[in-house]
């Protein structure tokens, strides 16, 4: 780690400290019963303000809900609009899985799925998956066939696919890490071809590396108005990197946030990111969810039992976060909308 991110990281650790010793924010938590037979007093106590702004996305009446159990690793939730669905991977069982909301129930979506990580849907509605065993972007069509976006570049395999998002312009962005091709579990264990980066394929299929100025590129998601570009670093630097979008160019890439887990104080990476509306950053971070505000702050934390990997909005105002950890799939109300198509 670099000198001046240690010192921030122990800054901020040390800020949180007080906070957490004298119970203000953050109280002890309670094991909980996850079924829902159980009545939860409201407010839910696992929804925790760290700063006045996250309160107002504290809904009163609601809580976080489990929907399914059983993933081995689950992660890359999308929201389904006209399906009124979330689409999620189960990456080392090799499948996709669906829940409907009409009826909170989950069905098999995909199986095979490539070893699917990162799911999104498109500006047209159609389904991007970023694949680990095919070490390739996906793109489903209406009628059920698949499009390849990306497999190689310069004429070499891509390392392995991890996230991906939409662009209003047509174009596809998408994170290339090793993760993947390290072993058997989650991929095929191959040898990296490129440098862990960041890319972008053009509606007409022309790929280029945007970025590779980053340790280990992993989730990301654009600002409400797409002039920026989030990326969270899973790699030595453990930070969340942001940088101007300037028409088909990344500028200017600058650390945004550094991660501290509140309930120990020591440093934490996001895993996949999401944008709600007022430029919010909800990312998967121990010890759930993690929300950093537009000045780089953590506001707020959603605490779950398990490691959260990545959230979407969904539902039909967009104002329910979907998060996939580990073995299940969660969801809660929260005061703002999301931001993008998935």
């Amino acid at each position: 780690m670099k000198r001046r991110s240690f010192i921030a990281a122990t800054a901020a650790s040390a800020a949180l400290l007080p906070r957490i010793a004298q119970g203000q924010d953050l109280a002890p938590h309670v094991a909980r019963d996850w079924t829902g037979n159980t009545p939860l007093r409201y407010p839910d106590p696992d929804l925790v303000a760290l700063d006045p702004r996250f309160r107002r996305y504290i809904l009163f009446n609601t809580p976080i809900q489990r929907h399914h159990v059983g993933t081995m690793w689950a992660e890359g939730p999308a929201w389904n609009g006209v399906g009124r669905y979330v689409v999620w991977s189960d990456i080392p069982n090799n499948r996709q899985l669906r829940w409907i909301e009409d009826d909170d129930r989950v069905t098999e979506f995909r199986n095979p799925s490539g070893n699917s990580n990162g799911n999104t849907f498109d500006h047209q509605g159609r389904q991007i998956s970023c694949e680990h065993g095919g070490r390739r972007v996906v793109r489903y069509e209406y009628n059920g066939d698949v499009t390849i976006i990306a497999d190689s570049y310069e004429g070499k395999p891509l390392n392995s696919p991890n996230d991906a998002v939409s662009h209003p312009d047509g174009s596809i962005w998408f994170t290339d890490p090793p993760y993947g091709i390290r072993g058997y579990y989650e991929g095929n264990r191959a040898e990296q071809e490129h440098p862990l980066s960041v890319y972008r394929v053009d509606a007409d299929g022309d790929i280029k590396r945007v970025t590779d100025d980053i340790d280990a590129p992993n989730g990301l998601c654009f600002s409400p108005d797409y002039s920026l570009l989030y990326v969270a670093n899973t790699g030595a630097g453990q930070d969340i990197r942001v940088w101007d979008v300037d028409g088909t160019i990344l500028r200017n890439g600058r650390t945004f946030a550094e991660l501290v887990d509140p309930t120990t104080g020591s440093r934490t990476s996001a895993d996949g990111i999401r944008c709600d509306v007022d430029g919010n950053v909800w990312a998967g971070a121990r010890p759930g969810v993690q929300v950093v505000a537009p000045d780089g702050v953590t506001i707020g934390v959603i605490r779950l039992p398990e490691v959260c990997a990545n959230v979407c909005f969904g539902s039909t105002k967009r104002n329910r976060l979907f998060m996939t950890a580990s073995q299940s799939l969660y969801s809660v109300y929260v005061g703002v909308r999301g931001a993008g198509v998935a």
